[in-house]
């Protein structure tokens, strides 16, 4: 991500894919409309403000080296396609319910428990 156009893009695509509205970032993390409008319309924003936005979207943001910015998304992208066993009934495979990310995340979570 080089731009914060793209940024911006992708947080409007996530808060969408949650069913919040611009409006809901008030009651979640004490934005107004119109200060969440200005961070969706691409416009610069502090550090601080955005780690706010991602905490009330459920995010976190992660520092990938860009050599491993292709492994990070093939990751991604296998956690999002693969249907994952669900852990209270063993012997059915089912999709896991909640967004994308939370595949990721236990993806993750279940390597380091590996490790």
């Amino acid at each position: 991500m080089k731009h914060l156009s793209e940024l911006a893009t992708e947080l409007k695509h996530y808060r969408e894919e949650l069913a919040l509205s611009q409006k809901d970032m008030l009651l979640n993390i004490g934005m107004s409309q119109q200060q969440y409008q200005r961070i969706e319309s691409g416009s610069d924003t502090r550090l601080s403000t955005l780690l706010r936005v991602l905490e009330g979207l459920n995010l976190e943001m992660m520092l990938v080296p860009k050599q491993h910015i292709s492994a990070v998304k093939v990751l991604i992208n296998q956690a999002t396609l693969e249907p994952e066993i669900d852990r209270h009934s063993p012997n059915n495979l089912t999709r896991e319910t909640g967004t994308s990310w939370d595949k990721v995340l236990h993806s993750v979570d279940d390597k380091e428990d590996n490790l």
